[in-house]
């Protein structure tokens, strides 16, 4: 998968598994991911699917309907390439903490519904619930953060609410962070995610 990996001054630090919006690309979030934590190392990836030329995780079949099965095999993808990631740059591939906006924060979200163990905690942009009717792996104590807009016309806030409860009924601790906006990420929603990982990173 395209990427840039940015080694960190602090070895025991989290590795930050940067996965950007539709359209973006692999630098989108390093500025975001440096303002989480400077010291950590920086993983950004870019998505290997095309939605009209924008980079994207996986498929949809239109907004808001993914393409359940398309984003099973790109969840499995990456997942491999986390943990091939993991060997080349000799990182802890047990203390990787996920950053992922909209499309980005929705594979992420997906990471942590099929696998154990596969992220040491999660900061969710703007999420949707992956998939429904799922059982989701024991995740005790694995820190989410969800960052949601009141008024975001992709995301409707349902969707934020009934993730936090999925990912709480797994066993993760799971903080629910809304401002008044849309999509956009705020300044205000960057900080209040800053603030969260510092209490438990």
């Amino acid at each position: 998968m395209n990427h840039i990996f940015y080694k960190g001054e602090d070895s025991s630090r989290p590795t930050l598994l940067l996965l950007h919006g539709t359209g973006g690309n692999e630098h989108d979030l390093v500025g975001l991911g440096k303002e989480i934590d400077a010291a950590a190392n920086i993983l950004s990836v870019r998505g290997n699917v095309l939605e009209n030329g924008m980079p994207r995780f996986f498929k949809r079949l239109a907004e808001g309907i993914f393409d359940l099965e398309d984003l099973q095999l790109r969840t499995e993808e990456l997942k491999k390439f986390i943990d091939e990631s993991a060997v080349n740059y000799e990182f802890d591939r047990n203390n990787v903490v996920a950053i992922g906006y909209s499309n980005g924060a929705n594979i992420a979200g997906n990471l942590l519904f099929e696998y154990e163990n596969v992220l040491k905690g999660a900061i969710l942009h703007h999420p949707m619930v992956p998939r429904r009717g799922v059982e989701l792996p024991g995740m005790p104590k694995t820190p989410v953060f969800i960052g949601a807009g009141k008024n975001d016309q992709m995301c409707p806030a349902t969707e934020s609410v009934d993730l936090h409860d999925l990912l709480k009924g797994a066993g993760a601790d799971v903080e629910l962070y809304w401002h008044a906006h849309g999509h956009q990420l705020t300044q205000d929603e960057v900080q209040a995610a800053k603030k969260w990982y510092q209490t438990k990173f």
